[in-house]
């Protein structure tokens, strides 16, 4: 018999869950056009279409979130060269996927991934120019999030150590300061999920008030916090019409449509609904906004046809009983 998970590992189950849910709900859909998704609108877990691959199937996203978790329950620790040698292992060899093959890989996460396999040397693997700033990395930093966030919690690690390892984890596919400040925002925004109280927006609100204020004391990183402008009034920014949130693969759109997704619904269907319903980057936007919904909404809230569909789903959750 099972035993009952614990409270780590039930938050580990949430938010990595969350995201996988929220990648195969988007990855019929991957591409097309907000009207053309309006056409036939998502309403459950389906399959086929972008990539004719059946229910439940999930993509990068997803790999790239297990394998950075593997490699975090079985090192104990945040090892660089060990995630990258394991993002090689997907992408040349179809581990962490869901039926041995990669697909849908970024290009600057291909790039980072052969530029590693080239030098070896995790300091210079991630692009660095403002056009890499694509959300390759935001996708599937959830599990960077989750170890800071137990290392804080524990007494191991500050606040700017969490953040300074957040940012580690973004720049070996993605190293412009634009894209890691979208993971430190999303670290601290999942972080007062799990520490703080109030509703959803109050929580996700703290932490980008955390943000803005660690930023904005570097002026390199206040000019590119500038990005996120939006994002610093959420009771403002949950008032912005539709027509004027982006879902594309850039990573200030990819976050303003998770965060936006989050604050016009309240349950975790409806927020995952929404997302992907914007079209374009759907399965990079379902598993950015699965995530935060997953923390604070819980497993239990997700459609349970939605968790059955997922393909090894039980050696997913088997990986949680591990951290």
């Amino acid at each position: 018999m099972r035993t009952e998970l614990t409270e780590k590992q039930r938050i580990w189950r949430d938010g990595c869950m969350g995201v996988v849910i929220g990648d195969a709900l988007g990855c019929p859909v991957q591409f097309l056009s907000r009207e053309e998704v309006a056409e036939e609108p998502v309403k459950g877990m389906r399959g086929y279409g972008t990539y004719d691959l059946p229910p439940g199937t999930w993509t990068d996203d997803s790999s790239l979130t297990l394998a950075l978790l593997c490699s975090i329950r079985d090192e104990k620790s945040v090892n660089l060269p060990d995630i990258m040698d394991r993002f090689v292992r997907w992408m040349d060899k179809g581990e962490y996927t869901p039926f041995g093959e990669s697909f849908d890989i970024g290009r600057g996460t291909y790039m980072a991934v052969r530029r590693y396999q080239q030098e070896r040397d995790v300091s210079s693997c991630g692009g660095r120019t403002e056009v890499e700033n694509g959300n390759g990395s935001l996708m599937r930093i959830m599990p960077a999030c989750l170890y800071c966030h137990d290392e804080q919690a524990a007494g191991r690690m500050s606040g700017e150590e969490a953040i300074g390892t957040v940012h580690a984890v973004s720049g070996l596919t993605h190293n412009h300061m634009r894209a890691k400040i979208a993971c430190g925002l999303y670290y601290l925004m999942a972080r007062r999920i799990l520490i703080g109280d109030g509703t959803l927006r109050e929580r996700l609100q703290k932490g980008i008030d955390e943000g803005f204020d660690f930023y904005k004391k570097d002026l390199a990183s206040l000019v590119e916090l500038a990005c996120y402008g939006r994002l610093y009034n959420l009771k403002e920014f949950a008032d912005t019409d539709r027509d004027e949130i982006k879902s594309s693969g850039y990573v200030v759109d990819t976050l303003e449509a998770a965060v936006w997704s989050l604050l016009k619904t309240n349950t975790f269907k409806d927020a995952l609904l929404t997302a992907v319903n914007l079209g374009n980057d759907t399965d990079s936007v379902g598993a950015v906004t699965g995530g935060l919904a997953g923390l604070y909404y819980g497993y239990e809230a997700i459609p349970e046809e939605w968790r059955l569909a997922i393909r090894k789903r039980e050696w997913i959750e088997g990986l949680f009983r591990d951290m």
